[in-house]
């Protein structure tokens, strides 16, 4: 008997859940590859601890860009590891598949990732939209005729939607996420401080004292990286306010898209999101205050999901119970 297995393919890391077992697998979505020989050398964790710290002939590869697959290969290559690394004995047979894209996908880029998932070993796959498979992990009952609004900021892309009757109203998809937040806190380091940082060190910045509105003005931390001017190591002391000021913009174009969104919706569901507030799932929802910020430029009550990084994930274990009745193959 073939389990069902839903996968949410972000651009920063891959979850897997599986009917019954729940979520079983979270790893980054990075592979290595050896550039001499084209082999995969490592994959997710293993992979991820190897970025920024690799010899010449080692590539370490993030095969999503901005919630698309940017190498079909390689993607294919590390959905295929995933999905043999669940093979318990007898599980496998050809199970059905649930995999997320983003709302802004085109058609081309749909069917590449579900021939991705089919190569990798999948019976059935079914396609849906991140936003929609979020809400319903972040508890939400989008069936019912009724506005709910997500906001799923991810690695790759950040989607924002209102949901009503089980179908996406009206929705954009955006490509400042998570990434694009490590890029600002790498280029605000370095024209301020003069300090050469990579992109596992401007995550961890971010995470630790990295804040959407409000910053604790006595937060700092200590970032080693290599200094602009003479090239030698170097460190600084770099304050929670100075992150909120190199992704303010960022944030607010996330703002700005919510609120065209918004102005699209049918006065009806708004009137519901005003009562029910917007949900707030994906990495990004992790980042320190974003609720306050958002609620505080578009007046509405913002909630975030209990487990926001998992939300998607948990959404294709609720939608594969019932995945004949609600799917476009």
């Amino acid at each position: 008997m073939a389990r069902d297995i839903g996968i949410d393919l972000g651009t920063a890391n891959v979850l897997i859940n599986v009917s019954g077992k729940g979520i079983v697998l979270n790893e980054p979505s990075v592979v290595a590859v050896n550039t001499s020989t084209n082999n995969v050398v490592a994959v997710g964790t293993e992979a991820y601890k190897m970025v920024g710290r690799t010899p010449g002939n080692i590539r370490v590869i993030r095969p999503l860009k901005n919630g698309v697959i940017a190498d079909f290969d390689i993607t294919e290559a590390m959905l295929s590891y995933f999905i043999e690394k669940l093979n318990v004995k007898g599980f496998m047979s050809k199970p059905n598949i649930l995999i997320c894209a983003p709302t802004g996908v085109t058609s081309i880029e749909q069917k590449a990732i579900i021939q991705a998932a089919e190569k990798s070993g999948g019976g059935k796959v079914y396609l849906d939209f991140e936003p929609k498979v979020a809400a319903v992990g972040a508890g939400l009952d989008i069936f019912k005729p009724q506005g709910n609004m997500v906001i799923d900021i991810g690695g790759g892309t950040t989607d924002i939607a209102v949901l009503s009757m089980g179908e996406i109203v009206t929705s954009q998809s955006m490509r400042y996420a998570g990434d694009r937040m490590n890029q600002a806190v790498i280029s605000y380091i370095k024209n301020k401080h003069n300090l050469l940082i990579g992109s596992r060190t401007a995550e961890q910045i971010k995470i630790e004292i990295g804040s959407a509105f409000e910053p604790d003005k006595d937060a700092s931390i200590t970032v080693r990286g290599r200094d602009v001017v003479d090239g030698l190591p170097k460190q600084t002391t770099v304050t929670a306010p100075e992150i909120q000021e190199a992704l303010h913009n960022g944030l607010m174009s996330i703002v700005a898209a919510t609120k065209e969104v918004l102005e699209k919706t049918p006065p009806e569901l708004s009137a519901d999101i005003i009562d029910r507030g917007i949900m707030l799932t994906g990495g990004g929802a992790l980042l320190k205050n974003i609720d306050k910020l958002i609620s505080y430029y578009l007046k509405v009550p913002v909630l975030t999901a209990d487990h926001p990084l998992e939300a998607v994930a948990n959404g294709t274990g609720v939608l594969l119970k019932n995945i004949e009745k609600h799917q476009r193959h």
